[in-house]
């Protein structure tokens, strides 16, 4: 595990913008593993500023991200399928991309088809945040580390972090969702985790020193043999 940290968040999203590009130029047919919220916003700001001005292609790269909200229309301004459009995928040239489908009307045979998805064409690089209480992806505590493309009822504290995207009003965020398993996650090549502010140091620090337990599902990373953390001063406070 190669852990940087950056002593602004500016340095950290430049750092980790050029690090993602160099990859994309150097293999123009990788395979994303892309994450939503807010952690990977500046990332794909960068992004979006280097096609424009240094012209990097996506048209051969494929794109796979980690989650959706079930029972969120598509349309709607905070469902990923939405997020990912307006935040990336309208403006660079990327034609192939995959989001789990929050409104099949099989939920259960949309998991089954995303995990034969993600089976059949693998991931390179896998970006991720990771919640307050060390979720990655929905994968919620104490959520099994072989488990695939499941749907999963978001814990409390996940509501609560992303009330905020619904006017802060918890009655309006979704309570389930279709996420990526922890096997999935962790099948991909190379791992790029973000985290930034305090609130993520908890988290952080159980990543990097602790017991690796469902409890804390993102400590699975301690076995992965290609991960790379980028980390503001707050987030790394309590390393």
């Amino acid at each position: 595990m190669k852990i940087n940290i950056f002593d602004s968040k500016k340095e950290l999203y430049d750092a980790v913008a050029l690090y993602v590009i160099d990859k994309v130029k150097s293999n123009p047919e990788i395979h994303l593993g892309l994450a939503t919220g807010s952690t990977p916003v500046p990332l794909y700001e960068r992004l979006i500023i280097d096609h424009k001005v240094n012209h990097t292609s996506y048209k051969k790269v494929k794109s796979f991200n980690l989650d959706e909200y079930i029972g969120l229309p598509r349309t709607h301004e905070q469902s990923y399928y939405t997020f990912m459009n307006n935040n990336l995928f309208k403006h660079i040239d990327i034609t192939e991309t995959y989001i789990p489908n929050g409104e099949a009307s099989d939920i259960l045979a949309e998991a089954k088809s995303y995990k034969e998805l993600l089976e059949r064409e693998g991931v390179d690089l896998q970006i991720l945040g990771i919640g307050s209480n060390g979720h990655i992806g929905f994968n919620e505590p104490n959520t099994p580390f072989d488990s695939h493309v499941h749907i999963v009822d978001l814990a409390e504290s996940t509501i609560k972090d992303n009330a905020r995207f619904f006017e802060g009003n918890l009655d309006l965020v979704p309570k389930k969702a279709i996420t990526m398993g922890i096997k999935d996650i962790i099948a991909a090549k190379e791992i790029v985790l973000i985290a930034t502010g305090k609130a993520k140091s908890k988290a952080i620090n159980e990543v990097v020193n602790g017991k690796v337990d469902t409890f804390v599902p993102a400590t699975i990373l301690q076995k992965h043999p290609n991960v790379h953390l980028y980390l503001d001063k707050d987030a790394a406070s309590k390393l």
